[in-house]
């Protein structure tokens, strides 16, 4: 009786399912968009307009080269332009991306201070980082009307800089102190961030974070105020917070650190981040949201309006270049989402005959600094055809920190697993230096194969289950990513990454 009663249940469940999915899928057309804009890992966006186009960056932590920058022409479809910065100088936080006379700024904090690096294009080449003399994290940019330049700071204090933008020209200035936010709320800390400052009419305004970027799924938010000049007085918005999670049953979590901006039609958005319920190990992903202003001259979200809403598409020209994460190694360069695991060095991979050939660094996954992309979906297959030169060890991983990681490996003659750092060999004498590795993420449950003709897979008896590695358990930050690893006295030969979604 009991087992008939859960069939029954689960039969319930599965037609509501299928009814959600119909509703969702009819609610959709080619002109609406549903959130996220960015899948992933893409933590404190922030936004340039320049003219049709539309650039954005985000925190890159200790994945290097850093500070990507993105191209777009219709807000939603976005193809990678150039790492901007190639030299290592710790962990990369909250950047403010901006152009001023006719030259591109990017601010950003790390390592208890702040650089800036600039560039005459886009596309770069962009300059070395120039170090900022003072501490504080998330600098924002803002120009008066007679074309001072001032940083925000998380602590709602200022600096003035020099025209050029690349020196202090001025003592720190505290200037705001942030909406209180109630004492029955569950928030993480009262934790201010991430200023960004525009003006429209008359005022300036400043948007802030507050509330704790992790934490507690309510913790975040988004908090407006205004002035009638860059340096204050401000005052809070009576629509304080502009956005924030109001339940943990919300599919969004932490909904914060925005940056209003207005396209180049007239219309308003703001960028934003959150975490996914189910899905923290993913990191924060980036969501774009419709603001709208008010006589009075506020602007807020539409009445109605939730980050789940599908929206009209913003105007302007589609985007047609598509991105993916698999990749043939073409050309002599490496593409720009693959990242470094606290390391830049350049000399240490090489790209040429469809493969990028990776020299082995350590004798462990925790430390030889892995070859990383994001994934963009719940769940997938990634794989990747690997040949061993010398006594090189070579991987295909699931890599959070040095403290978090799991995955397949093989040397030139063994398959190895790798459980949280416990490693050993688990398909003893299957290799001879070549093989192909895969992984399927279904859900968290991390299952590894291998193959020596790419065709004809063996499951090895070995899985994992990853929902645990965010930041929320291990903290920094970061989020869940796959990691091509060379370890070891010798090169690991990759060849044709292939990253696919599991559909339900």
């Amino acid at each position: 009786m009991i087992k008939s009663f859960s069939k029954l249940l689960l039969i319930i469940q599965l037609l509501c399912w299928a009814s959600i999915t119909d509703a969702q899928d009819k609610s959709q057309s080619d002109n609406q968009y549903t959130n996220p804009i960015f899948a992933g890992d893409y933590p404190d966006p922030s936004i340039l307009v320049d003219g049709e186009d539309y650039y954005m960056v985000h925190s890159s932590f200790e994945y290097y080269p850093g500070l990507l920058i993105w191209h777009s022409t219709d807000l939603i479809n976005w193809t990678p332009v150039v790492n901007s910065l190639q030299k290592y100088v710790g962990s990369v936080w909250a950047p403010d991306l901006v152009k001023y006379d006719d030259k591109y700024y990017i601010y950003f904090p790390a390592s208890n201070t702040n650089y800036v690096i600039w560039a005459d294009q886009i596309e770069g080449p962009w300059s070395d980082p120039v170090e900022l003399d003072i501490t504080m994290i998330d600098p924002g940019h803002v120009v008066d009307d007679e074309g001072n330049r001032y940083l925000y700071f998380s602590s709602g204090s200022y600096v003035p800089l020099t025209r050029d933008g690349l020196s202090i020209d001025g003592p720190e200035v505290h200037s705001y102190d942030g909406w209180e936010i109630p004492r029955d709320w569950s928030i993480e800390c009262f934790c201010m961030e991430g200023p960004k400052l525009f003006k429209r009419g008359e005022y300036y305004y400043l948007t802030v974070a507050e509330g704790g970027t992790a934490g507690p799924a309510t913790g975040h938010m988004v908090v407006s105020a205004r002035s009638k000049s860059p340096l204050g007085p401000w005052e809070n918005s009576p629509y304080n917070p502009i956005i924030r999670t109001q339940s943990k049953d919300e599919r969004w979590w932490s909904l914060g650190h925005a940056t209003p901006f207005e396209d180049a039609h007239g219309d308003w958005w703001m960028v934003l981040h959150g975490y996914e319920n189910g899905y923290y190990n993913m990191g924060r992903q980036t969501m774009l949201s419709p603001i709208e202003w008010t006589a009075d001259g506020w602007y807020k979200i539409p009445e109605g309006y939730t980050v789940e809403t599908p929206v009209q598409k913003p105007k302007g020209k589609n985007s047609k270049e598509i991105f993916s994460l698999s990749d043939n190694f073409s050309g002599n360069k490496l593409n720009p989402s693959w990242k470094f695991f606290k390391e830049g060095n350049q000399d240490r991979y090489e790209v040429k005959n469809n493969s990028v050939i990776i020299t082995g660094k350590s004798d462990n996954v925790a430390a030889c600094s892995p070859m990383l992309c994001i994934p963009e979906d719940h769940s997938y297959i990634a794989q990747v055809e690997m040949e061993i030169v010398g006594e090189a060890t070579g991987g295909l991983v699931l890599f959070y920190n040095e403290r978090a990681f799991s995955g397949i490996l093989a040397d030139k003659e063994n398959v190895l697993a790798n459980l949280r750092g416990w490693q050993f060999v688990t398909e003893p004498n299957a290799l001879n230096r070549k093989v192909y590795l895969r992984l399927k993420n279904d859900e968290h449950t991390v299952d590894m194969f291998y193959s020596t003709d790419g065709k004809n897979w063996i499951k090895i008896e070995n899985s994992f289950n990853s929902e645990a590695y965010h930041h929320n358990v291990l903290s920094g930050f970061m989020s869940l990513r796959i990691g091509l690893c060379s370890m070891g006295e010798g090169k690991v030969i990759f060849k044709n990454f292939e990253y696919q979604p599991i559909a339900f």
